[in-house]
């Protein structure tokens, strides 16, 4: 077990880890500082904030963030956690995968956004090749995308509106090998894609996602994923931190035709 340092933890994030993080020190009387992005939405740095951890708003993108956590944890001796590219992220987010097993264990097929790559890495460690694991990613941050296609972790474009949560500009290392043997694919979808999801799931579900978090269900609506006859098909929405109720364009949405 590590020996918590006096600094307590630091920890980078577009947002929704940070948030993770400070509520969990909240919880252990730990202190935290978080580093995030201009980028980071409203939404998410109140969280932080309520939580009680130190906020600290540096640079326009998660690099950004990330450079200055580090720093950080080499000056004050801080207890670092990583948003995705560390064991104990992945081991944590490996878990949703196992609820999903427990609860939905007929599925074939399941289709989770990425980012650095910590939430399909676990999801996939988890099914181990049992099931068909499906990425989706902004076109505006394909960082896994980008990977595969060189064989290794690359730097890639960071933008797009699910910026605050799927741009880190590289795939993380530690699940890089765990999508090359079980994710199947990676499909890329747009902006206005990710904006109809997200419009699709509060007009049918009255589910309000944030971009990033609706990216999944955009890979499904906008037909860069196809299911079969049969198929069962999960898909991990991962993000509602957001004050958005604006979705953008409309139009007739097709999330009855998957339900």
């Amino acid at each position: 077990m590590r020996t918590l340092p006096d600094a307590g933890v630091v920890a980078a994030s577009g947002g929704n880890h940070g948030a993770a993080v400070a509520y969990a020190a909240r919880q252990l009387g730990i202190r935290t500082k978080i580093f995030v992005p201009t980028v980071s939405s409203p939404a998410k740095t109140q969280r932080i904030h309520e939580y009680g951890a130190e906020l600290v708003v540096v640079g326009e993108r998660y690099a950004d963030a990330l450079a200055a956590s580090k720093a950080w944890e080499t000056s004050s001796g801080a207890l670092a956690v990583h948003a995705y590219d560390q064991l104990e992220t992945l081991l944590g987010q490996g878990t949703i995968g196992m609820e999903l097993s427990q609860q939905a264990p007929d599925l074939d097929t399941v289709l989770v956004p990425v980012g650095g790559g910590g939430l399909i890495g676990g999801i996939a460690a988890w099914y181990a090749g049992s099931v068909k694991i499906i990425g989706v990613e902004p076109e505006a941050a394909p960082t896994l995308t980008a990977a595969l296609k060189a064989g290794l972790p690359v730097d890639a474009e960071a933008g797009g509106v699910a910026a605050d949560s799927l741009a880190p500009r590289r795939i993380g290392g530690l699940m890089f090998p765990l999508a090359q043997s079980y994710v199947d694919r990676v499909v890329l979808v747009t902006d206005a894609d990710i904006r109809r999801a997200q419009a699709a799931l509060w007009e049918s579900l009255r589910v309000v996602a944030e971009p990033g978090g609706a990216a999944a269900l955009a890979g499904l609506l906008c037909g860069g994923y196809v299911p079969v006859a049969g198929e069962r098909v999960g898909i991990v929405i991962s993000g509602g931190n957001t004050t958005a109720v604006d979705f953008g364009e409309r139009r007739s949405n097709r999330l009855s035709e998957f339900t």
